[in-house]
């Protein structure tokens, strides 16, 4: 994988002026919410594997396509729909790689008890191979727990690089975990869910409440790993506020954060995110340099779709300049 500089911290990134970028439309499957999306890039192109659903919230994955990272057009049908057990109400929030020819597209399988991480492979982006859930026994909100018992898992980002001879992949909506594979399709969390996750929410900060794995982790001009994060803190009324973070992680020890961001370097500010299906909601999931820069996607408040831009080198008030 191609990509610009890296290091630590990315950024700063710049909401596009035009956000949202995506938004529902119709009357079928994607009338209701448009949010959360994978990207990758394809022959210089962007193509963003987006969340979408309709008002009955069975979410699908579309897909949708842009020469500039910011105007898209979307193909018709989505590309992955439930058919399964244990996705029979909804494929929710992609993230995807592409390694040798192949796409890997993690997501969660909902069936309105659980959540599981699954994995689905294509070579086309279109026509896609299930593989199950991954760790159909674990609980990512270990060891905070979420009120609730039994197996649940979200957000499985993979590093697109062996790291130590194998397939390493952070993985974790409650806390964030390491699992490793050899052929990118079967994985073993590195510990069990009664151990110590990589992270955990931070009492008092603006992952007080939890920590959730963002897109596909990166590998910096140092060698080092960049991973970016979801966070949330939960107000007295039962309300979440979701902004986003960064960690630093040595690579001969994938469980050892050497640093981390102190403050969100996204987090709602619009009125499309903060107010939405779930408000106060800025939710990274998908992050590709095309070009010249970096563009990070990211749902806004469970309802609509936005870009934030960094370019190296660029003064921050450039980007504010219209284009």
């Amino acid at each position: 994988m191609s990509h610009g500089p890296v290091h630590f911290p990315l950024g700063p990134f710049t909401p596009h002026e035009d956000n949202p970028i995506l938004a529902p439309q119709g009357d079928t499957w994607e009338s209701g919410s448009v949010y959360n999306p994978a990207a990758v890039v394809v022959d210089d192109r962007v193509a963003l594997l987006y969340r979408a659903h309709a008002d009955d919230i069975v979410s699908h994955v579309g897909l949708a396509w842009s020469d500039d990272g910011y105007r898209f057009e979307r193909e018709p049908e989505p590309v992955l729909s439930p058919s399964e057990d244990y996705d029979r109400f909804g494929c929710e929030d992609p993230r995807v790689i592409a390694i040798d020819g192949t796409y890997y597209l993690t997501y969660s399988g909902w069936d309105r008890t659980q959540s599981l991480l699954c994995l689905a492979t294509s070579t086309d982006l279109r026509t896609w191979t299930k593989h199950g859930p991954l760790f159909p026994d674990f609980d990512t909100f270990q060891p905070q727990g979420r009120g609730e018992t039994g197996p649940w898992s979200k957000a499985g980002g993979i590093v697109p690089a062996k790291v130590n001879g194998r397939w390493l992949m952070y993985f974790g909506e409650g806390s964030i975990w390491t699992a490793t594979s050899d052929d990118l399709l079967t994985w073993t969390p590195t510990v069990s869910d009664t151990e110590p996750p990589v992270m955990a929410p931070r009492p008092g900060t603006f992952s007080d409440f939890l920590v959730e794995v963002g897109p596909q982790p990166l590998i910096t001009d140092d060698g080092l790993i960049l991973l970016l994060h979801n966070a949330a803190v939960k107000n007295a009324d039962g309300s979440v506020r979701y902004t986003a973070g960064q960690l630093l992680i040595h690579p001969d020890r994938p469980d050892e954060i050497l640093a981390e961001l102190t403050r969100p370097w996204l987090e709602p500010v619009t009125r499309e995110e903060r107010e939405g299906l779930v408000s106060n909601v800025t939710f990274v999931e998908g992050l590709v340099w095309l070009r010249d820069r970096w563009l990070v996607y990211y749902g806004q408040s469970d309802s609509t779709l936005g870009v934030a831009t960094f370019v190296p080198g660029a003064r921050h008030s450039d980007l504010l300049a219209p284009s």
